[in-house]
């Protein structure tokens, strides 16, 4: 009533002051603000009439007016208020003219100026909301940026330097949401600790500092497991629940906050009073939330994931029904592209999961289904929350046998691509693709969905689209263009120019360590990258490019086997079998009924232990573990596949073969596959290498790809290097070394031009630029690979490491050949098994088309042997005037393995593979 009676005399005050009065100004400002304050307490309804107030006030102070900033401040505060309570598409652009309008502010608050950090803080907060009714990443940064400044103009000492360490943490954990960045979360929680610290008891802050960190531990909670973290977030809920006695005007939001720390902590620990206080917690604010709470959503779609996870204890049919009608009405509140409609769908789908697991109601199953369809669609929605559900939805899919399988794994792959896409580096990458849960056997598991359903065509272009994620995101930026040259040279050199410019920012932010430049690096490589998939999009309008950039369809795959059959092998939890890709026609499913994924597992730990024993053996000793596990893998994988392709292919004898393994099964080695078997009459069963040429490719693209590169051809250039002697620290000397290089330039014609870089020439720096300038290489040196962080692997130089990394960002299209003679040379990694990131690999990638590599530590005097019955047969032909032909390594390896039988052991004979053309 008070508020009534001060609106009626202003506008009593505002009728006595015509258009020329010179207070007219200043009784419209007077005026509006009472009646913005009854529309912000839900006493008046017509916000639009306060909008128009301060507007004709604005009008009245021109720009050099004493006055014009803060009317400006005020008409933006109105239009701010409409867009928050309202917010209709119409509001969002009201919202877009609040922001112009306090943009306008803050450039009228130069560096300097004494309100410079309030003009940040009310921009800021404008377009944070902005961002939480649409979920643009740009709107996001902006915010971040903003609060970065503001806390840096903001004196340590003053009074409410916890509110602005409070806003830039609270942008950072909507980022993390949005983009799953664990830098932004890690600051976040720093920036409310020392909030917190700001705060102490009896500040009349703490209570929202206590929520706002026991916010972020539940966040992080959910992503690291540590039970400290959701059992210290329960703690500061609790606090502040205490110093918000009823009647307060945030207690609704801590009930809320305090209800889902307890939600949380229930999934993991299963105690149920924790379920139950959590659903009287929710229930009690949303009792205080008014209709039109901005909040209210959160706390409806809460209370239905509450009430589900009671549902499933007590088979109660009340808290099933209550739980998706709330959800129903949580939808209702939210306009169609509101970010947060994902999480109502994905609690709705809970909702109809949960009742058709207890009821067995078919229409329930395909409204679960629907409703993850909708979550993993929803495009303002981040990545992450869209991909952790559409894994749910395949696994789901999976469980209850529901023809969608196949559409939620294609799902996954898609929201994937764009993710880690944003992502600038190459370790970012890889970090942003093993965030989640499940998402290692993506791959196997939808081409084992796809076989399951006898489509074969989709089972290879599935497992390839999802194994070699990492090479081809990298790979896209060196995309060969001739032909779109000649379509159009105008559209090819754009793309060619901003692959260049994205590949470059990458590198640059890569190092960036400050925080805030960071950040704006990170807004430069998106528009850089938003720039460049316009211009592919406008390369596939093209007829002939309508494919360019997407993941192959099968007749392009099957290039990969042109040469010879490729056979995939496929470890998934669901089944394990292998699919031969032959030069034409259709593929050959190869069903391995005795091979389960645990039994899998089981056998390259047995591999592990057998090459670790025979390194301590005598070379005479039989190495009969071995021999057990290779008899195996002939039994159980490789005869039924030889099976198929000497009577359903009838492959020649000695005829090139590809081997792709996945998951498991790359730790295996397939090529040494052996019966160890004597027939009646004395004659051994042959192996699988004395039928076959056996090579590797990490994919199919790899190997497409390889060939592609093949057509140009340039005179031959041969570098030995090697690093015998890496330095105190990066491991023992290797004594053959100097030796193996004297004995590799002898066996190499004369007519390469031969270079040799060792002993202190071998540096970092040295091995790179070697790498650079010659078209066949010979590396002997210590190898590692890194199994946590895969791009880290490196050859052992005598000054710096030669990480993978360091060889990717290179790029050499005329290479040829690489025998590397190091340890570990073609080993994955144990967190993306299926992206066989290794060195060889990153060789292959980076253009060198067939490369030798090594699966464990090799004896570098014993080596010798393999090494020089190698290039005595990869260049036996050029007495006579042949050319040197990377394309005969295979073979040439083959031979040599053969010939030094006698001289070495057998675990060093299979150590060694070859991989590409």
């Amino acid at each position: 009533s008070h508020l009534n009676h001060a609106v009626q005399h202003f506008q009593l005050v505002l009728d006595q002051c015509p258009v020329s009065h010179p207070d007219r100004a200043t009784a419209l400002t007077n005026l509006a603000w009472a009646r913005l304050e009854g529309f912000i307490r839900n006493d008046l309804e017509d916000i639009d009439a306060t909008v128009s107030l301060f507007r004709e006030a604005l009008a009245l102070r021109p720009q050099h007016h004493l006055d014009y900033p803060s009317s400006l401040y005020n008409l933006t505060e109105a239009l701010t208020w409409r867009h928050i309570k309202k917010s209709t598409t119409a509001d969002i652009h009201a919202s877009d003219e609040g922001i112009h309008l306090r943009r306008v502010v803050l450039e009228i608050c130069p560096l300097g100026h004494q309100l410079r950090h309030h003009a940040l803080y009310w921009l800021a907060d404008a377009v944070k909301a902005r961002f939480e009714q649409c979920g643009s990443i740009d709107d996001i940064d902006e915010t971040i940026q903003l609060h970065r400044e503001a806390v840096s103009l903001c004196p340590k000492g003053r009074a409410d330097y916890d509110t602005y360490l409070n806003n830039l943490a609270l942008s950072l954990v909507s980022r993390f949401h949005h983009q799953g960045k664990p830098n932004d979360l890690d600051e976040a929680i720093s920036l409310y600790k020392e909030a917190l610290r700001l705060c102490p008891v009896g500040h009349e802050s703490r209570d929202s500092s206590l929520g706002n960190l026991g916010g972020a531990l539940v966040t992080r909670f959910n992503i690291r497991g540590d039970i400290d973290d959701i059992t210290r977030a329960v703690s500061l809920h609790r606090e502040a629940l205490a110093l918000q006695p009823p009647g307060h005007p945030r207690r609704d939001t801590t009930l809320n906050n305090l209800a889902l720390a307890l939600d949380i902590r229930y999934d993991n620990l299963h105690v149920i009073e924790d379920l139950n206080e959590a659903i009287d917690w929710y229930r009690e604010s949303l009792r205080l939330q008014q209709l039109d709470h901005p909040g209210r959503h959160v706390t409806l779609h809460n209370l239905s994931s509450a009430l589900c996870s009671r549902f499933t204890q007590t088979q109660e049919n009340e808290d099933v029904d209550e739980a998706i009608t709330l959800c129903q009405e949580s939808l209702a509140l939210l306009s169609s592209l509101h970010p947060d409609r994902h999480f109502s769908y994905m609690r709705l789908q809970q909702a109809y999961l949960s009742r058709y697991k207890i009821l067995d109601d078919p229409a329930d199953l395909s409204l679960a289904i629907e409703n993850f369809r909708l979550a993993s669609r929803h495009p303002t929605q981040g990545f992450p929350e869209r991909i952790k559900e559409a894994i749910d939805w395949a696994s789901q899919a999976e469980v209850y046998q529901h023809e969608s399988a196949l559409e939620a794994y294609q799902m996954c792959f898609e929201l994937f691509d764009s993710h880690v896409m944003t992502r600038s580096s190459i370790i970012s990458r890889r970090e942003a693709a093993t965030t989640f849960s499940g998402a290692q056997s993506l791959s196997v598991d939808a081409a084992s969905c796809a076989i399951r359903r006898d489509n074969l065509l989709r089972a290879v272009e599935l497992v390839e689209q999802g194994r070699g994620q990492q090479w081809s995101l990298a790979s896209r930026l060196r995309t060969p263009v001739e032909d779109l040259e000649s379509a159009n040279p105008t559209l090819a050199h754009n793309y060619l120019e901003l692959s260049k410019l994205v590949s470059s920012t990458a590198q640059n932010s890569a190092t960036i360590t400050d925080r805030a430049a960071a950040d704006r690096a990170a807004t430069e490589y998106r528009r850089l990258t938003e720039q460049w998939a316009a211009v592919v999009a406008e390369i596939r309008g093209i007829r002939a490019f309508s494919r360019f950039l997407l993941p192959p369809l099968y007749g392009g795959l099957q290039a990969a086997a042109r040469q010879g059959p490729v056979i995939i092998l496929i470890a998934s939890q669901y089944s394990c079998s292998a699919i031969i890709v032959p030069p034409s026609g259709d593929p050959h499913h190869v069903p391995l009924p005795s091979v389960t994924l645990a039994e899998l597992t089981n056998l390259k730990d047995r591999f592990a232990r057998a090459i670790r024993h025979a390194r301590v053996m005598g070379p005479k000793v039989p190495r009969n573990d071995l021999i057990v596990l290779l008899r195996t893998v002939w039994d159980t994988i490789m005869l039924p596949i030889v099976n198929v392709l000497q009577h359903g292919l009838k492959l020649k004898f000695l005829s090139r073969i590809w081997l792709c393994p996945t998951a498991a099964f790359t730790s295996i080695p397939l090529h040494a596959a052996h019966p160890f078997k004597t027939n009646a009459d004395g004659s051994k069963e042959p192996c699988l290498e004395d039928l076959y040429i056996c090579s590797y490719t990490p994919t199919l693209s790899a190997l497409v790809r390889s060939r592609q590169m093949m057509k140009k051809r340039v005179t031959p250039s041969f570098v030995t290097i090697g690093q015998g002697k890496p330095g105190a620290g990066k491991g023992k000397d290797l004594l053959a070394v100097d030796s193996e290089l004297e004995l590799v330039h002898k066996l190499v014609p004369a007519t390469a031009n031969r270079t040799t870089i060792s002993g202190d020439a071998a540096t970092r720096a040295g091995a790179l630029e070697a790498l650079q300038q010659n078209t066949w290489v010979h590396l002997a040196c210590h190898g590692k690979q890194d199994r946590t962080q895969p791009y880290h692997s490196h050859f052992v130089m005598r000054d710096e490491h030669l990480t993978l990394l360091d060889i990717m960002e290179k790029d050499i299209p005329h290479a040829e050949f690489a025998f590397l003679s190091a340890c570990h040379t073609a080993v994955g990694d144990e967190e993306t098994p299926d992206e066989v990131i290794h060195l060889a690999a990153g060789l292959q990638f980076l253009g060198f088309k067939s490369v030798i590599g090594t699966l464990w530590e090799v004896d570098d005097s014993v080596a010798q042997h393999v090494v020089e019955a190698f290039y005595k047969n990869m260049f036996k032909d050029l007495e006579d005037g042949g050319v040197m032909d990377c394309t005969k390594a295979a073979w040439a390896l083959n031979r040599a393995t053969h010939s030094v039988k006698t001289k070495v052991p057998l675990e060093q004979r299979m150590v060694f593979v070859h991989i590409g053309v």
